[in-house]
């Protein structure tokens, strides 16, 4: 006995298009009147009316075929800009179009005249295409439609489908309540919600399954697609109130992503880390050993910031997960911070303030200086060090800098051989080290008595490389003129009471670890963190990973891409190609890096490929993760 295939039936408007069509019908003529927006507005929501089944289907019909005054002419340019507006997972999965082609069917309540050219490029015949037709008076206006074609009539999609007698499973994919109630009348055998352009939630809570995009509904059903895992079901984690902006980069892009505003405890994240597949977080949430343990879905951690200490990099490389930081988004931020609070310590600018806010008049230049001709020595020559070297010096500041690598001076910069010597020569030291643990009281008791008497420190860098005692200490003292600080050895992890040794001290501005919190530095970031993730999740890229070989490759095209990560043993490569061997795959292009622990290796192949390999590959010795891109 022969199986009947299944048979997949299609809606027009908002599923296999972005948009309604009539809609952007209404756009075109209407442009130019004074009354454009309010037709549009009124035509949209009768739509609405119609497609919710608040209003019969021919009602909704007749009303905005009366507002369109369209004209046949017309229709030349709208399948123009229909074809602009393909969705973005049908137009990435043709494929899937071609080889069922004979079992696919659309059944809108649009009409033929610009339905078939637009699906005939997906090898949908006409005859297949189920629709209604506009009529047309003698100069070619559009003035109704045939009202003996049941889909001009209310639930007119159960008629047609009653009529069509398919055989087989009958699945309905679409946006809207003339769809679903296709299953509810028992003629259709599934109703998928297809929610990629519009939510309507009169059809996905009567859906039997939503799908937020093509790719959802090919996995579902095992079929051909353009990615093998859809977005949709990667689960992306962002914690400590990342820039909402990051959330839109990555839910545009088709991942399910939820925000927290405060970072979590070790515990906390325990739980919340199990089905999770990227972990987006700033500079408090602390990715140790027990959390990697948990994620059992984990492939990225992204830092919304620059330094990466809170994060086992170590365990995070044997996981085979990879961590992408953002190392020169909040540069400028950071330098211009610097730089005012500098000028503000030398002209005793806050104690000034201060008096003011307390009603007192004290108009004096004692303690008050010119930066310019004051050496500045900065202690770290990095991103922001040379930066900040290079507005020092242009502000007239004869500028020393002491770094344990060895570094290009910029400008006139002068190099100190040891922290000595620049503290010694030092007006104002100002901190840009990296968060390495072995830096902790990197400025203590004894660096501080090396500084000039009076002089002006600034942290900027990390909580814990400054002994706040010793430097509270040395403020009371004198011998510390003025400091500014915005990092602390411990930091509350959500907004509220907070106590240091440096309150209430003369001439010195504490912020709350906002050097890099700009606007245009969070911005950036939720760009730049974002874009290494979809990267690495949509084309396998390590470009840039703070803990990872580094791999760039340009996506291929009807070919099939794995990822192999491994320990970095002799012998591994030679398994994995013995496997593709064995199963005769035809190998396009593979890229191996490895480091001293890890081997990342790309394969793209050029066929379709026996299931049965992917067991295989993951059951290569050394393999730490596997994974089938698309």
């Amino acid at each position: 006995m022969v199986e009947e295939r299944r048979k997949y039936v299609f809606d027009f408007d908002s599923t296999l298009t972005r948009v309604e069509a009539l809609d952007v019908l209404a756009e075109m003529t209407l442009q130019g009147k004074s009354n454009k927006e309010e037709v549009i507005e009124e035509i949209q929501k009768i739509t609405n009316l119609g497609i919710d089944g608040d209003i019969s289907f021919t009602e909704s019909l007749e009303r905005r075929i009366k507002l369109l005054k369209a004209n046949k002419s017309d229709l030349e340019g709208l399948v123009s800009e229909l074809r602009q507006k393909i969705s973005k997972s049908i137009e990435s999965n043709k494929e899937f179009f071609e080889k069922f082609s004979d079992d696919i069917y659309v059944i809108s309540c649009g009409f033929k005249e610009f339905i078939d050219p637009i699906v005939e490029e997906y090898n949908i015949p006409s005859d297949r295409v189920y629709a209604n037709t506009f009529e047309f008076d003698e100069e070619g206006n559009i003035v109704g439609f045939d009202e003996k074609n049941p889909l001009s009539q209310h639930n007119g999609k159960i008629e047609c489908l009653k009529q069509m007698n398919l055989n087989g499973e009958v699945q309905v994919i679409g946006d809207g309540y003339s769809d679903y109630v296709m299953r509810e009348a028992g003629i259709a055998d599934k109703f998928f919600a297809y929610t990629e352009n519009v939510h309507r939630d009169k059809a996905a809570n009567n859906a039997d399954h939503v799908t937020p995009n093509l790719d959802e509904f090919l996995f579902v059903n095992d079929l051909p697609r353009n990615i093998s895992y859809p977005k949709n079901r990667i689960k992306i984690l962002l914690l400590e109130n990342v820039h909402p902006a990051a959330f839109d980069n990555l839910s545009e892009d088709g991942f399910s992503v939820e925000l927290v505003k405060h970072s979590l405890s070790e515990e906390e994240l325990i739980e919340k880390i199990k089905g999770v597949h990227v972990l987006g977080i700033r500079s408090k949430t602390q990715v140790t050993k027990k959390v990697l343990d948990a994620a059992n879905k984990l492939l990225v951690v992204g830092a919304f910031c620059i330094g990466t200490t809170q994060i086992d990099l170590e365990n995070c490389r044997k996981n085979g997960v990879v961590v992408f930081n953002a190392p020169y988004s909040n540069t400028r931020s950071v330098v211009e911070l610097a730089i005012g609070e500098i000028i503000m310590l030398m002209r005793s600018i806050f104690p000034r303030s201060t008096e003011i806010h307390n009603g007192q008049w004290q108009k004096t230049a004692v303690g008050s200086r010119e930066v310019r001709g004051k050496n500045l020595g900065i202690v770290g020559y990095g991103n922001i060090g040379k930066q900040l070297s290079v507005l020092a010096e242009s502000l007239g500041m004869r500028v020393y800098y002491y770094d344990v690598d060895d570094k290009l001076a910029l400008g006139n910069a002068v190099k100190c051989n040891t922290l000595e010597d620049l503290l010694n020569v030092s007006d104002v030291v100002t901190l840009h080290i990296d968060d390495n643990k072995a830096n902790k009281n990197f400025i203590g008791e004894r660096e501080i008595n090396q500084m000039k008497h009076g002089a002006i420190f600034v942290n900027l860098a990390r909580g814990f490389v400054v002994d706040i005692e010793a430097l509270a200490n040395a403020l009371k003292s004198g011998k510390i003129g003025g400091a500014a600080i915005d990092v602390y050895p411990e930091e509350p992890r959500s907004n509220g009471e907070f106590k240091t040794q440096l309150q209430g001290l003369d001439n010195v501005i504490l912020t709350p670890h906002i050097g890099g919190s700009t606007e245009e530095a969070q911005r950036d970031i939720a760009d730049f963190v974002p874009n290494k993730i979809m990267d690495y999740i949509n084309s396998g890229n390590t470009v840039d990973a703070v803990n990872f070989p580094n791999i760039r490759l340009p996506k291929q095209r009807n070919a099939h891409r794995f990822l192999h990560i491994h320990r970095n043993v002799p012998g591994v490569m030679a398994k994995i190609n013995e496997v593709s061997a064995t199963y005769e795959m035809n190998i396009l292009g593979q890229y191996l890096s490895t480091d001293n622990e890890v081997g990342y290796v790309i394969t793209d192949l050029d066929k379709e490929y026996n299931k049965d390999v992917i067991k295989a590959l993951k059951k290569v010795e050394n393999t730490i993760k596997f994974r089938v891109l698309y």
